[in-house]
């Protein structure tokens, strides 16, 4: 009875991690899309901030954390953060 207890939270656990995604509120207050390089689970991808518009965007991945690449340097987010673009900058809010 134990090894299925057992047996059955590592499952849970593994496909939990499996399905990890970062999703991020943001506000871009420029008039143009940016396209950013994002860094999640050893994995590069490219994600696009849609210009002057409030959204969430999902980077899918095996991680609740990811690095995004900008012109202003990288920036470190969590899943659940809200962010705001200015030109072309990230500032957590």
């Amino acid at each position: 009875m134990k090894k299925l207890i057992l047996t059955s939270i590592a499952l849970v656990a593994f496909s939990m991690s499996a399905f990890s995604a970062v999703t991020i509120h943001y506000y871009n207050k420029d008039s143009k899309s940016h396209t950013f390089k994002v860094k999640i689970d050893g994995v590069v991808k490219e994600v696009t901030f849609d210009s002057s518009k409030t959204s969430d965007v999902t980077i899918q991945g095996g991680a609740t954390e990811c690095i995004i690449v900008t012109s202003c340097g990288e920036v470190s987010i969590k899943a659940g953060d809200k962010i705001e673009i200015k030109d072309g900058c990230f500032k957590k809010y």
